[in-house]
């Protein structure tokens, strides 16, 4: 520990991905023993600080210290062995593993090289501690997403981690459960462990922090005691100015008796999806706003037929799926580009040319062979089209730029001609230049027909090129509204409500 008390200090930090900058300048100290908050708006940097405090990211520029020692480039695994561990709102989990072995991975009990037991018993220590109420046996495939969670944060502890970085910890929680993680992270904190505390949900910050850092476009705007902070100074602070943005003008939406491309109703899904209803006409764009968590990537997910439907009916063109997949979606004209462009968007081993022509490869042959000329063309008309760099057909798509991968993406289903096309996080880390194109495009396919659902982290993008939204908390719809009459303060305000609302009702519940 620093002679100032200091846990974890971060000066100067700058990290970019892509040409685009996504924190600039971070100055920011977490003493030992206090809950720390990162809050800001979706993008605003604050998991990225977290991953570079916890070894997943490399700071490109800056200094860090931990525990009074500057260190450089570290892995997460360096990171541990310093007493620091990360609970990632993407779970870190072996699904084919029990819940005590995922606890202890990499720290199991063994003589001589060979394992033996005693992992039941050390578990029943840390459960003591957390009173989670896990089956240590369980597989954890089997488990909802709030029990993984709670695995999580029952391997940080089992490696007596010092400071614990927690992102969205509480968006898959019941309140009681939340309460629950909340009075751990109280014990925790009198034990001396630094808890860095990323969440939207400002009840649970304002309840449970000593201090909060906010954080906009990749700056911290302040830090501050929780002391005298309201959820009004904090979003106020959150929102700042308005960005310079030039928005391209929407197609004019369709008339509402104009019957709807895809259909759902009162669905709900075991990722969290509940009572969820929901309609996307031909030539619309249509968003969903809500913050991490809110179930946005799991309506995109369900109507691509990626994951099942448990509950209520989905149709596309007035016929009901009832064991939709991603294989009958795509032949009905359904497209998703997934949030993580790398991991589930494009083949890293293949060049451009693949990348684009995989959903057509069907049109493109005859009797299993392959028109490569046609291929060719199709390809070259794409990357004109969007402009990608470097222009070349069998380019190593592994080593372009964020901005360039995610044009790539497009151009796969551009060229496909959707009937509906679901775009999760289009311009997540890609550069101005390919965020205006990619603006550009999803307002090209509404005005050619297209039903366009799109989902954002940046409400600021959402509302504005979009003609409807869905405002979304915990997995549910809550309102419909006119994108044209909505702002960013506006809909943060409403989301806020909401959450605040639920917290209420749950607590009377459980009283």
């Amino acid at each position: 520990m620093t002679a100032e008390g200091h846990a974890v200090s971060i000066r100067g930090v700058v990290k970019s991905f892509g040409g685009t900058r996504v924190l600039d300048d971070i100055n920011i100290d977490f003493k030992a023993g206090e809950v720390h908050a990162l809050v800001g708006e979706n993008g605003a940097g604050k998991s990225s600080v977290g991953k570079i405090v916890g070894g997943y990211y490399s700071a490109d520029g800056g200094e860090i210290t931990v525990f009074g020692e500057k260190i450089g480039r570290f892995s997460p695994r360096e990171a541990l062995l310093r007493g620091i561990a990360m609970i990632h709102q993407e779970l870190q989990l072996v699904p084919e593993l029990t819940v005590a072995q995922n606890v202890f991975l990499g720290l199991e009990s063994h003589r001589a090289g060979l394992l033996v037991g005693g992992d039941l018993e050390r578990f029943a220590v840390i459960e003591a501690t957390c009173d989670f109420g896990l089956d240590p046996r369980a597989k954890v495939a089997n488990l909802r997403i709030a029990e993984r969670q709670k695995v999580e944060i029952m391997r940080a502890i089992a490696r007596n981690a010092r400071v614990i970085i927690m992102d969205e910890p509480t968006s898959s929680l019941t309140e009681d459960e939340a309460e629950r993680l909340h009075q751990l992270i109280r014990r925790l904190k009198s034990n001396g462990v630094t808890v860095i505390y990323v969440s939207h949900f400002l009840d649970h910050i304002l309840a449970n922090c000593d201090r909060i850092t906010v954080m906009r476009d990749g700056r911290v705007v302040r830090t501050a005691s929780v002391e005298g902070e309201t959820k009004q100074s904090l979003v106020d602070s959150m929102l700042g100015q308005a960005s310079n943005i030039i928005w391209p003008s929407l197609p004019p939406a369709p008339a509402e008796t104009v019957k709807p491309i895809a259909e759902m109703r009162n669905v709900s899904t075991d990722t969290g999806l509940r009572d969820v209803s929901l309609l996307v006409r031909p030539g619309e764009i249509v968003g969903l706003i809500g913050l991490v968590g809110s179930g946005r990537t799991e309506i995109g997910r369900a109507m691509f037929g990626a994951d099942p439907i448990e509950a209520g009916s989905y149709a596309i063109d007035g016929i009901e799926q009832r064991r939709l997949n991603v294989t009958r979606a795509v032949a009905q004209g359904v497209a998703l580009v997934p949030e993580d462009r790398r991991k589930q968007g494009l083949v890293l081993t293949q060049t451009t040319r693949p990348n684009i022509s995989l959903a057509t490869l069907g049109g493109l042959s005859r009797f299993g062979l392959l028109n490569r000329n046609e291929e060719m063309d199709r390809v070259r008309a794409m990357i004109k089209h969007f402009g990608i760099v470097p222009g070349k057909v069998d380019g190593e798509v592994a080593f372009y730029s964020g901005g360039n991968q995610q044009k790539v993406l497009l151009s796969k289903w551009a060229v496909a001609k959707p009937r509906l096309l679901i775009l999760d996080e289009p311009s997540r880390g890609v550069d101005i230049g390919a965020r205006q194109r990619i603006h550009e495009f999803i307002v090209e396919m509404a005005a050619a027909g297209t039903g366009v659902l799109l989902i954002s982290s940046e409400l600021e993008e959402v509302i504005n090129l979009s003609h409807r939204g869905y405002l979304m908390s915990e997995g549910r719809i809550f309102d419909e509204v006119s994108c044209r009459d909505l702002t960013v303060d506006a809909a943060l305000n409403r989301i806020f409500r909401e959450q605040s609302r639920n917290h209420d009702i749950q607590e009377t519940t459980l009283q």
